[in-house]
């Protein structure tokens, strides 16, 4: 009998190449080619943080708007993505309320990934946020594209009968255009999933499929990478990885394609 397998993935540098920068709010300067979780994972009570916000209404604002009244102006929700300690929107809010980060710091950085990838067809803003000195450390933001081989992978595996989801810390927003590409329904979709939601979701489905595949890139999915039946690190992205999240996987791939070679043989795969 046919085991019935689900496959998990991620979307920021799993399905999509990302290009992501962050200006250091102690002195202004823009880092490039960032890896997001790593500037949380690296402190104590820090937290990343998703700015769900139409970018139209970005534009409208003075540069010298402040953070906090954009929010309230617009009544701008916000999500936890991934943090380092326990953390609640509370918090964030707070650390918000206490800080004078302005629009034009977000400015600076969409600015900044829309010059260099003027091709993208994701774009997000977010914060790191630290509750021990209620501060806004970094203020972000992402841009990214399919690589070449997402349409296809995607496209083959569901071929061979599995089921597709994707869980990413992202907003649902970008999640929406990327699904729809992907021609994913948007239920089996899980936007704004912290490092303990994608763990979760993966042993949700272990209810109901015999095999349940983790797919993912960075520190946010390692824990899903150890409860998945087979844990999938890709590295397609060219961020090194620390060596915590290699360990939690069983394979590393190069190509985000080679997840369909890894379905087809899915059951030499499994480890007990």
């Amino acid at each position: 009998m046919k085991k019935r397998v689900a496959v998990v993935f991620d979307s920021a540098g799993t399905l999509l190449h990302m290009y992501r920068v962050a200006k250091d709010m102690s002195d202004g300067s823009v880092l490039e080619d960032i890896q997001t979780t790593l500037l949380v994972a690296e402190k104590a009570n820090r937290a990343l943080v998703v700015m769900r916000t139409r970018f139209d209404d970005l534009w409208q604002c003075s540069p010298d708007l402040e953070l906090r009244e954009f929010i309230e102006m617009y009544d701008v929700s916000l999500g936890i993505s991934c943090s380092s300690s326990p953390f609640e929107l509370e918090d964030v809010y707070s650390i918000i309320r206490d800080n004078t980060v302005k629009i034009k710091d977000i400015y600076d950085v969409v600015s900044h990934v829309k010059g260099r990838c003027p091709e993208i067809s994701y774009l997000a803003a977010g914060l790191v946020v630290d509750s021990q000195e209620s501060l806004i450390p970094y203020v972000l933001s992402t841009g990214g594209k399919m690589y070449s081989s997402t349409l296809e992978t995607i496209r083959t595996v569901r071929e061979l009968g599995v089921d597709i989801f994707i869980a990413s810390g992202d907003d649902s927003q970008n999640l929406q255009v990327l699904a729809s590409s992907l021609s994913i329904p948007m239920k089996d979709v899980f936007a704004v999933a912290t490092t303990h939601d994608k763990e979760r979701i993966v042993k949700n489905l272990k209810n109901n499929h015999d095999i349940v595949v983790m797919v993912g890139d960075g520190m946010n999915d390692i824990l899903a990478l150890r409860a998945a039946d087979i844990g999938i690190l890709t590295s397609q992205q060219g961020d090194e990885r620390p060596q915590v999240l290699k360990d939690s996987a069983d394979i590393i791939i190069g190509n985000i394609i080679d997840v369909v070679n890894i379905i087809k043989n899915v059951d030499g795969y499994v480890t007990s």
